[in-house]
Order: C-alpha cells, then structure tokens, then sequence
C-alpha cells in the first residue's frame, strides 16, 4: 500500500428483507419537516410510497415531495426542487429510488441553502459547500451506483451537453442512512438490472486498473469481481432469485464507497466517456458504459499490461500455458466480453442512439483524468469512441 490516506465512512446501512422498519430508528433524529424525493410511478405501483408515507406519518412529520427525478437527473429538476425544500423548510431529504434519485438528494442537500448557482458552484468549479446541507437519507431499489453509501451526485446539463459528477469531500453530503432490501430490486426491468450490473462492474474495474504496487485494495477488487460475475449469471437466468440479487445489491455498495480506492491511483475515464455520451444521448449510464469499455481498455491495455494479464488470471481464470502476456491480456478482455454479451449489454454506440455526427460533441464533453495507465488526449478520446461505433 503506497502513501498515506484517511478513511472514515458514517453511512449507516440496514440491509435484509424486513429493513425498511429501521425507518422508525432513523426518523425521530430529525425534525419535523421531511421532502420525500423518488422518481417514475414505480415506487407507488409497487406499494413502497405508501409504506414509506405510513412511516413518515406515524412518526408526526410533515412530508413534501419531489416526484418524476429522470434517470439523468438535470439540472433544471435540480432548481424545481430547491424551491419546494426551501419552501418546506426542510429537515432532511429522504430519497426512495435508484441511484439517480440519491444523487439528486445529495445535489439538493447542497444547493437548499446556498445563495450560488450548484451548476457554476459544484460542477464547473468543482466547489465545496459553503453552506448548511440537509441530512439525507436513501431507501434503495436499485443495485449499481453505489451512491447510497458514497458523497457523489451526477446531474446533466441538456443546455451545456455536459453530465458531471462531483464527489464531496465533506462526509456530512454521504447519506446519513441507507436501507437496503433486495425485494424491491426485483420489480426492475431486466435490461435495467443487467445495466446495473455493469455499472458495479465498472466502478471497480475504474479503481483496479491503476497502479503497480501489490495492494490489498485490488485483491479486495478481483473478489468483488468475481461475486459479481457469479451472481448475475444466476439472476441473468432468473431474475426473482433474492440471493444472488441480494449480493449484487451488497457488492453494489462496496464497490462505490470508496474502500478499495484507498492506497492506489484510479483511473474513471470509463465514466468520463460513458457520461459524455449519457449527456449527448440521454441513453440509460450501464449501457454508455458498456458500449465504450473494451474500445478504451484495448486502447490503454499495452501501457498496463501486467494487470490486465492479472486481471485475466484472477478474475476469469485464463488459463496461461504457452502464451505470451499481450495474448493472456487479450483472452481476458474477451472473456469479459463474452460475459457481457451474455447479460445483454450494449456492445457498441450505435446500440444506445449515437450517430456519428454526435461523436464531436461527445469529445468536447469528455473530462480528462489522471490516474490510468495512459493520458488520453482529445484525438485519443476521438478515436476510442470511433473504435465504439
């Protein structure tokens, strides 16, 4: 393990099928005024919203909602909701839904009670809060983001092509708490689980794919990993099963709050790339991961080569007799690819809306990072995403 690092994580998760009462633990914490934030009309077809409105109640607060928070949430949604917490004088944000609702809840945390613009503040400027934020709390139905037990909110600006994400440094933004039950993962579309999938595999495979020390971070990674690989075998065959659907569920939140990203660099251009083409397109995250993943591993795997010949070992089991490392490399990629396909993933661009005329704004919305194994420039950015039409 190289440097020196902090780690303090205050999110009190409450997993398992009889989790949500835990609300009553929670609630008298807070004051009185609670704005309930979720998305589409899933979370009342399914009787969630009604359970959640009989815990709120019966522990006397008084509840405005947020509802219809898109799976891109914008930053336009963002100002109609710092208008009704303000309003509501709010005491805490509860947001019951995906990931895309927990990042809207800790976008609104921020932004209630700051006199600036969030859009300028926190994602041009990549600012902290200079202001009071507002606790929040998530009830999940989602497995993939991991934002239940993380500081980061991604909003898109349609306006601008832009979809960022900022991580806070302050642990306050993290969810104060976060109830998890697998059951009500279960109701999501298949093409929705399988995204989310990808997205956990993603975020993992952003922390893994850094560094040349041995740290005890990727071990933790190639596990995560391969749990994950196993469990959406079985939930890609039956969705309905709740222990494999569970343990996606728990690998979801470990592999996004920030545990094995300690000790090592990190590498998110995945992300960079693939939330690009989600501002450009508005097409589902998991999949403008999926699409562009193997192009930019391919494109960076020689100055890597020796975790991606690792990365095929461990994690797929490549089996290495008489081949050179670049062969190894390649053979785990593929595994990795035949693995995808297999979840039914989007394997190219053109699968999730791009055209080709897109690709130049695509490139103009791409954020460079550091931390890889390779620096990309903006021609490099051009032609990964060439390579993933």
């Amino acid at each position: 393990m190289l440097g020196n690092f902090s780690y303090a994580n205050p999110t009190k998760l409450y997993f398992g099928d009889d989790s949500l009462k835990s609300l009553n633990t929670e609630l008298p914490k807070y004051g009185k005024n609670v704005v309930l934030v979720y998305g589409g009309g899933s979370v009342k077809k399914s009787g969630l919203y009604d359970e959640v409105i009989a815990i709120l109640n019966a522990n006397g607060k008084t509840v405005s909602e947020i509802a219809g928070v898109m799976p891109n949430p914008t930053i336009e949604k963002l100002y109609e909701g710092m208008e009704i917490a303000r309003k509501a004088n709010v005491d805490l944000i509860l947001a019951v839904g995906g990931g895309s609702v927990c990042d809207y809840a800790k976008a609104l945390s921020v932004s209630v009670n700051c006199d600036e613009d969030p859009w300028e503040k926190y994602y041009l400027k990549f600012e902290e809060p200079s202001c009071e934020t507002i606790p929040v709390g998530c009830v999940l139905t989602m497995a993939g983001t991991g934002s239940e037990m993380n500081a980061g909110a991604v909003i898109t600006n349609h306006k601008s092509k832009l979809k960022i994400g900022h991580v806070f440094a302050d642990e306050k933004i993290m969810p104060r708490f976060s109830i998890l039950n697998p059951n009500y993962t279960l109701t999501l579309p298949k093409y929705q689980m399988c995204a989310g999938i990808y997205d956990i595999f993603n975020h993992i495979c952003e922390q893994y794919f850094s560094g040349d020390d041995d740290n005890t971070s990727d071990y933790i990674s190639e596990g995560l990993m391969k749990s994950l690989i196993h469990s959406s075998r079985i939930a890609n065959k039956n969705p309905q099963d709740y222990e494999a659907r569970s343990n996606i569920m728990w690998t979801a939140t470990w592999a996004l709050n920030t545990l094995v990203a300690k000790g090592k660099s990190t590498d998110w251009m995945v992300h960079m790339l693939g939330q690009a083409v989600g501002a450009v397109t508005d097409a589902t995250h998991g999949m403008t991961l999926s699409a562009v993943s193997l192009s930019y591993y391919k494109y960076i795997m020689d100055a890597g080569l020796h975790k991606f010949v690792r990365f095929a070992k461990n994690v797929w089991n490549i089996n290495t007799d008489g081949k050179t490392d670049k062969e190894i490399a390649l053979e785990g990629l593929s595994a990795m690819e035949n693995w995808m396909k297999e979840l039914g993933l989007a394997m190219n661009l053109r699968e999730i809306g791009t055209t080709e005329d897109m690709i130049e704004d695509i490139v103009n919305a791409s954020l460079i990072m550091e931390g890889g194994y390779k620096i990309l420039t903006k021609d490099d950015v051009r032609n990964i995403l060439e390579a993933s039409m």
